[in-house]
């Protein structure tokens, strides 16, 4: 499956716009990871484009809803490796798939990230994701009342698997890694800000 075929996917089973650029966004933070680590670009790319392609039409979390229903389509309906589906598995971490791999503990690292980053972008005077700096998304995943909807759990908790493949990695590197993902994609993910 190439990049466009799991772009076709995700416009197929999601309506949402918020939902599509989710993904978009998760994408460009994979990819951005993928250069950093000499790995497979375009493997990436599309394991941050499904993560959630499901969550739409299957809402409910659980063996019959997303993430599973969706691995299930995917085992079904392409010839992607287990590689691409373990990492998606896992991207949801009460399933008990284990992150094992590099692709793997990226998807789970970034995707909390990419949507607080998102949400601290939407609420600068500017909107512009290119202003966003690390110390103001540090201080905001300190106030319990910002973002309620994201795990910050899984943001620690993926930053810590995360060491496992970048040994020396911190909060703040992490973080500026991920809006620089986000950054290469600005225009696209509507985080460019406000035009006069």
């Amino acid at each position: 499956m190439t990049r466009d075929d799991a772009w076709a996917l995700v416009q197929q089973f999601t309506n949402s716009e918020s939902l599509c650029k989710h993904m978009l966004a998760v994408e460009a933070a994979m990819v951005w990871y993928a250069q950093k680590l000499g790995e497979d670009t375009e493997l990436f790319a599309v394991t941050g484009l499904l993560h959630d392609f499901d969550y739409e039409s299957h809402p409910v979390v659980g063996p019959a809803g997303h993430p599973f229903w969706g691995v299930a389509y995917l085992r079904q309906h392409s010839d992607l490796p287990e590689l691409v589906l373990e990492a998606i598995l896992g991207h949801y971490r009460e399933g008990g798939t284990l992150r094992v791999t590099t692709l793997a503990r990226t998807l789970f690292a970034v995707d909390e990230l990419v949507g607080f980053c998102t949400a601290a972008t939407y609420v600068r005077p500017d909107r512009s994701v290119h202003n966003l700096e690390v110390s103001s998304v540090k201080k905001k995943l300190k106030d319990k009342a910002f973002a309620k909807g994201v795990n910050r759990d899984d943001i620690a908790i993926g930053l810590e698997e995360m060491t496992l493949v970048i040994p020396d990695l911190t909060l703040e590197t992490h973080i500026e890694h991920v809006l620089e993902g986000l950054r290469s994609r600005a225009e696209l993910l509507g985080l460019a800000g406000k035009h006069p």
